[in-house]
């Protein structure tokens, strides 16, 4: 089953993003048959157009909700404590159609 894991960085954490980002890259390639979707999310531009790291997005197929939350926990982000909040749900593909 694919889980959807909203994850939002805890305010003024880039260092702890950047110190980590070449774990969790490894990381993800790792589990890069299980990936459906995964990357950052970003802060609104600011006036000179540039946007910040704030959060992750990722779908992944996980055996169940126990499978999904060991997940959540090994990925270095987690483990460094950059994250204020995850949350993650099942979730089902609709469109595009595959």
């Amino acid at each position: 089953m694919l889980y959807m894991f909203h994850c939002t960085d805890k305010a003024g954490a880039a260092d702890i993003r950047a110190a980590n980002r070449a774990d969790h890259l490894a990381y993800l390639e790792n589990h890069a048959d299980r990936l459906f979707a995964a990357g950052p999310l970003l802060s609104e531009p600011d006036a000179a157009g540039a946007q910040g790291m704030v959060g992750s997005l990722l779908i992944v197929e996980c055996a169940d909700a126990d499978a999904a939350q060991s997940f959540a926990a090994n990925d270095p982000y987690a483990k460094a404590g950059l994250f204020d909040s995850v949350t993650i749900r099942p979730w089902r593909r609709v469109f595009p159609k595959a």
